[in-house]
């Protein structure tokens, strides 16, 4: 396998892992905005810290898929 086409898949299972850390997010914050009002604090706190990781992840993934491309790029 060349490094072209190697790159080529760590990109496009950033893109797999991206597209999962989104879904769950957006489920994590469907689920709080339905059950803010009958959730204990304790578990609305920790889905609050959860999303606030998983944004962070995001982030992260997003950076790694963007520096994959640049290193496509410069090949």
């Amino acid at each position: 396998m060349s490094k072209n086409e190697k790159i080529k898949e760590q990109i496009g299972w950033l893109k797999v892992v991206f597209g999962l850390l989104v879904a769950t997010v957006v489920s994590l914050l469907g689920w709080m905005a339905t059950h803010y009002k009958d959730a204990e604090p304790i578990i609305m706190i920790s889905a609050m810290i959860t999303s606030l990781f998983l944004v962070y992840a995001i982030a992260m993934v997003n950076i790694k898929a963007f520096q994959k491309i640049d290193e496509l790029e410069d090949l």
